[in-house]
């Protein structure tokens, strides 16, 4: 039964960063809209996935339209993806 509820979670974040991806190019639906949010409310890996997506998108944006060919993170978001990176290693140990 807790793998039904694992595989649940795992499809419901399959689909968040469909849909975090796809709202970059086009707006979602009323009803994916509410999903989403549904799902990052209670997901702080799609949480830090959405920042990871946002800021790599800034960048790109930036490389490709800005003034600067130099793009730097900054400190608190760098934190973040540490800590987050530091998390996923010890999972796997």
């Amino acid at each position: 039964m807790a793998m039904n509820k694992f595989r649940k979670i795992q499809l419901d974040c399959h689909k968040a960063t469909f849909l975090i991806e796809k709202r970059t190019m086009k707006k979602l639906s009323f009803f994916e809209q509410v999903e989403l949010r549904i799902h990052l409310a209670g997901c702080s890996v799609c949480r830090t996935y959405k920042r990871q997506s946002y800021l790599i998108g800034q960048m790109v944006h930036q490389i490709l339209y800005g003034q600067s060919n130099e793009y730097k993170l900054q400190d608190s978001d760098k934190k973040i993806m540490e800590e987050r990176i530091e998390e996923e290693i010890e999972k796997g140990h």
